[in-house]
């Protein structure tokens, strides 16, 4: 029960990974900052911070639900100030809202590059800042952000350049944070998905059902989260974790239990370097 008391504030978290994650930590008994722009039933989206916020208490947790534009400044400032008054203070911070546009130069509207630039990037920034000074009070802070390891293949950023900005931008904060912070022993990582991940907002974006088969359940990122704001902050820090070399490594074996369907073939995730080999068993 690592987390057990402990505040975890989450950006993007009425739906998908995000709220994997605050269930996976309230069954830990800890306190869980669900936000997000839905407070209301989206029209493609299933689910608002309200609905999260059940999920979060019925898994055995404490919720706080917040309407935070991410894109907002003081809206940033007023749910982390929130938060840390109600729970008496912030132990991790987890970026989890993001913005999907795979499309090429041509056909890339600057409204969509602007959408993703202000959430993943100066959204995620904005959080970590906005939340420092609580975690520098916490005794075991940590910052995860949802992105890749930096992988300068130039296959990956062809056809979407700007969506591969936005997530490798997010990157670069761990690299840069996770030595800037080091001395506030502030465990700074990021965490990636081997293979693609069955959400609503994928489903919305792709347009394609059928391929969701092919993905792993938010189940296995949940779980990978866990392990990492688990461990001791200033022993982790500076890592760009994928989730099944991860639970690999904390002695997960069975990872049929994460698969949308068995029968189907596998839909492979973006940005994993070609030496990372998937550990024995995970595909």
């Amino acid at each position: 029960m690592y987390l057990r008391n402990k505040t975890i504030f989450i950006s993007g978290a009425s739906r998908g990974i995000g709220l994997a994650i605050g269930i996976r930590a309230a069954q830990d008994g800890a306190n869980v900052v669900i936000t997000g722009k839905t407070d209301k039933p989206h029209q493609h989206l299933p689910g608002t911070i309200h609905s999260a916020a059940e999920a979060i208490e019925q898994a055995g947790g404490q919720a706080l639900p917040l309407l935070m534009d991410v894109r907002d400044e003081q809206s940033v400032q007023r749910a982390v100030d929130t938060a840390a008054e109600h729970f008496g203070g912030i132990d991790a911070v987890i970026n989890s809202a993001s913005a999907i546009f795979r499309t090429p130069v041509a056909t890339t509207e600057i409204k969509r590059w602007n959408l993703m630039m202000d959430i993943q990037v100066r959204g995620a920034f904005m959080v970590i800042k906005s939340a420092l000074p609580h975690l520098r009070k916490s005794d075991n802070p940590h910052i995860l952000n949802l992105s890749p390891p930096l992988n300068m293949d130039p296959n990956w950023f062809s056809g979407h350049i700007a969506y591969t900005m936005s997530k490798y931008a997010m990157s670069m904060m761990i690299l840069g944070m996770s030595e800037e912070f080091r001395d506030d022993n502030i465990g700074c990582n990021a965490l990636w998905p081997r293979v693609g991940i069955a959400t609503a907002a994928i489903e919305f974006a792709v347009g394609d059902a059928e391929e969701l088969r092919k993905c792993r359940k938010p189940e296995i990122m949940a779980d990978a989260a866990y392990a990492i704001v688990s461990k001791p902050s200033r022993e982790c820090t500076g890592h760009f974790f994928i989730d099944d070399s991860l639970l690999y490594a904390e002695g997960e074996r069975d990872f049929t239990k994460y698969k949308m369907d068995p029968d189907a073939p596998w839909r492979p995730g973006m940005f994993i370097p070609d030496d990372n080999v998937p550990p024995p068993g995970a595909l």
